[in-house]
């Protein structure tokens, strides 16, 4: 599936308003590790879909005013299958950076009662966008209770901390297996941003004929493999009712067949080896042209007991790139990351010539198309789960 500008427009743009934006903003994306906050630096600025905002954390303790009725129609229970007291001393706020007031930026304001207070003026916002306190205005002043200062909820899991920018009420975050189970251990991998396009790098998930020379010639070249040779591969894709599972049956003297890496919308990869960790891989759009990679590991113990009881497993940077701004290729995020900030900022997909080994990027094409035009109806995308009820732990046939 060739797209025509105006699709690849569609596909490529997260911004508030525009159609690939707003299917975006129907899911939650990790947008920091939660331990980058701390009593000492508790405020980052983030852009998030082309959003500039600042994320904050503060004590659960010092909450100065309870939720508003409507704020707690809106209450955000996003992870009911979390270990109960998770991250339960502490609390997160996602703002927008400029003070509705006079353009400020919250991120020099000073953190209060669990609100966030702008240095210019004081004007007061809670974690819900409310405006608490506009100390200069007279008493009958309206402001407090007609103006919304724009806010996202956000939720720790596994020491990430999770975003939802979309329309309220909020969806639970689905509790895929890596994320859900407690049998193991987790390590949070955190990569440089790159100048690329969330799509160009969500679209080799679903390109497996990559790794041939991506991943072993390069490997081999660098010392990761012992050999290199060149093994025909039979592709299968699968439509199911997260995404697409991708398949590869391999020819020649060691034949077998995977049993497949679920591709997750928006953004997900579930991947599996067959031997080391099991992951998840959330590639973030920061605005059009830029975007960053979360990973979360999870190592399940031999025996199956439980193991992890921490909130803030350990995490890691790779920052992909040498001390001359060349991708080191030594790894396979090194690898992938050449191949998606090579071909540009955004695609022009336009310009492609797509053989049969691209069916499975035609398929993701289509299937996105598809998932952007439902929420221009006021509908649903795929995977948006509401029943915290409905799945326990949500497993895949890959997960040994």
């Amino acid at each position: 599936m060739v797209l025509t500008q105006t699709e690849n427009e569609e596909m490529t743009q997260v911004g508030p308003g525009t159609p690939g934006g707003e299917f975006l903003r129907r899911y939650w994306h990790p947008i920091s590790v939660a331990a980058d906050l701390t009593p000492e630096r508790p405020k980052k600025r983030v852009r998030i879909m082309g959003e500039d905002l600042v994320l904050f954390r503060t004590p659960v303790e010092t909450a100065l005013t309870p939720p508003s009725p409507a704020a707690a129609r809106e209450g955000v229970v996003a992870a009911p299958w979390t270990v109960a007291g998770e991250a339960s001393d502490v609390t997160y706020g996602l703002v927008k950076e400029q003070c509705s007031h006079r353009g400020c930026s919250l991120y020099y304001g000073f953190l209060e009662d669990g609100n966030i207070r702008c240095a210019y003026h004081g004007w007061m916002y809670d974690k819900q966008g409310k405006i608490v306190e506009t100390p200069f205005e007279p008493e009958q002043s309206l402001l407090k209770h007609t103006l919304r200062h724009p806010a996202y909820p956000v939720i720790k899991v596994r020491g990430l901390l999770f975003a939802y920018m979309g329309p309220a009420p909020a969806p639970i975050l689905p509790p895929w297996d890596v994320l859900a189970r407690r049998d193991g251990t987790h390590e949070i991998g955190v990569h440089a941003v790159l100048n690329a396009n969330w799509l160009q790098m969500f679209e080799t998930n679903v390109d497996p004929t990559h790794n041939t020379f991506l991943h072993s010639k390069w490997g081999f070249l660098v010392g990761m493999r012992k050999e290199f040779k060149f093994v025909p591969i039979e592709l299968e894709f699968e439509r199911f009712e997260f995404g697409i599972v991708k398949r590869r049956e391999f020819g020649g003297d060691e034949a077998y067949k995977e049993e497949g890496h679920p591709i997750l919308l928006p953004n997900v990869l579930r991947h599996s080896s067959g031997h080391g960790p099991i992951d998840l891989q959330w590639r973030t759009p920061i605005d059009d042209t830029h975007t960053q990679t979360f990973t979360l590991d999870f190592r399940p113990s031999k025996d199956g007991s439980i193991a992890d009881s921490s909130d803030d497993p350990p995490w890691k940077f790779d920052a992909l790139k040498d001390e001359e701004g060349y991708f080191t290729m030594k790894s396979f995020p090194s690898q992938d990351s050449m191949a998606w900030e090579t071909q540009g900022p955004i695609r022009d997909r336009s310009l492609e010539h797509l053989g049969m080994s691209d069916k499975g990027v035609a398929m993701l094409r289509e299937l996105l198309k598809e998932q952007i035009d439902k929420v221009k109806r006021g509908e649903e995308p795929m995977g948006v789960l509401r029943d915290p009820e409905e799945y326990d732990i949500i497993s895949f046939s890959a997960s040994k």
